[in-house]
């Protein structure tokens, strides 16, 4: 064996091992975040807080970040195309409910129970900050969803603070309107990213189909 076949080796292995643990990774923090969305969801409805509502989205869409990572490393174009989609409408799914949410709000505006709010805060920023500390190591692995993923970890952790900076707030002026309004911007954000994955599924289908000699549409 010539020694550039030896290299070619060992970068077939190494290549293997990074893939290897970056579905590994991805893994993990798609439970994490989908576990903790339960969790939030559930609190969010209980102490009337949009802000913390729209937030547990944001678990729902990392989650399909990761998963979206997690089966792009072995399925075709087509199929990650599909799926892509079916994660984009999950999204939308929760997405939808925190703005109906968020609109009779604005009608009848009531007061969130700031308690619950915080508590859940905190554990949100402790999943969101062992998410980016576990995608810290293989962020530049898989390309730009897995850079997408760590980045969105990262500044999830500074939405949670904006959220517990809003839950102080809304103590001092035991008004409604700081937690309406700041649940709007993570609702808006949740429609985006929904839209984004969807748009990203749509460039692969295209590829998809260019690939196949198809005439794309």
């Amino acid at each position: 064996m010539t020694p550039d076949d030896r290299d070619a080796q060992d970068s077939a292995h190494t290549d293997r091992l990074d893939a290897g643990l970056l579905r590994r990774t991805v893994l993990i923090v798609a439970g994490l975040n989908f576990a903790y969305f339960f969790v939030e969801f559930t609190v969010a409805l209980a102490a009337g807080s949009v802000s913390l509502l729209a937030d547990s989205v944001d678990f729902l869409e990392d989650t399909s970040i990761n998963v979206l990572i997690f089966v792009a490393l072995g399925w075709p174009l087509a199929r990650r195309a599909a799926l892509g989609k079916l994660m984009a409408l999950i999204i939308l799914g929760p997405a939808s409910l925190a703005g109906w949410e968020a609109i009779q709000r604005f009608t009848d505006p009531e007061v969130p129970d700031v308690v619950p709010l915080v508590l859940a805060s905190l554990g949100a920023i402790v999943v969101n900050g062992t998410s980016a500390w576990l995608l810290t190591r293989v962020r530049h692995h898989g390309g730009s969803l897995s850079s997408a993923a760590f980045l969105s970890a990262r500044n999830d952790v500074l939405v949670n603070v904006a959220i517990i900076a809003m839950g102080v707030v809304t103590v001092w002026t035991d008004s409604p309107w700081p937690d309406l309004v700041l649940g709007s911007l993570i609702i808006l954000l949740a429609l985006h990213a929904a839209y984004e994955v969807w748009e990203v599924s749509e460039e692969e289908r295209l590829a998809a189909r260019a690939l196949a000699g198809e005439e794309i549409d």
